[in-house]
């Protein structure tokens, strides 16, 4: 069955990786837009108000946010191409285990991240990575132990 298999897993991994990717990215195609008073102060001072950061560096919290924004983007596109190409590559299932653990650990600290410090779509759309690679793990660890009691 396909479920069982940790490619179907990995599969939805770099689909979840790369659409959270797309997704945030809209976020650079859209202005944004007060809707009361408060909030235009408040879009006005993050866009123009620069702080001196030392070194010369001035940025406002606008430009700030636009760095993490970036970061964030660009960190689930490079787990989803990376993820990708070695699917591709048909790595050893032990390889391919500790490459799963490690995106576990990375994902999981962006979740736990995401939970304390956003909203709700980043927060579903990093969890459905994070779920999808729990499922990839536990399945290729099942393979990789039918593997060895069937060479036994």
């Amino acid at each position: 069955m396909m479920i069982n298999r940790y490619t179907f897993w990995l599969k939805s991994v770099i689909f979840f990786q790369i659409l959270t990717g797309l997704i945030h990215s809209l976020s650079f195609f859209s202005d944004r837009k007060a809707s009361n008073e408060t909030e235009g102060q408040l879009l006005d001072l993050m866009t123009n108000y620069k702080i001196d950061m030392g070194a010369g560096f001035m940025r406002s919290m606008n430009d700030i946010l636009n760095s993490l924004s970036i970061s964030f983007m660009l960190l689930f596109f490079f787990g989803g191409f990376l993820n990708w190409f070695l699917l591709k590559k048909h790595l050893a299932l032990e390889i391919m285990k500790g490459v799963i653990r490690i995106n576990l650990m990375i994902f999981g600290a962006c979740l736990a991240t995401m939970i304390f410090f956003t909203f709700l779509p980043p927060i579903v759309l990093n969890g459905l990575v994070f779920i999808s690679l729990i499922g990839s793990l536990l399945t290729i660890t099942n393979q990789i132990n039918n593997k060895q009691t069937n060479h036994e």
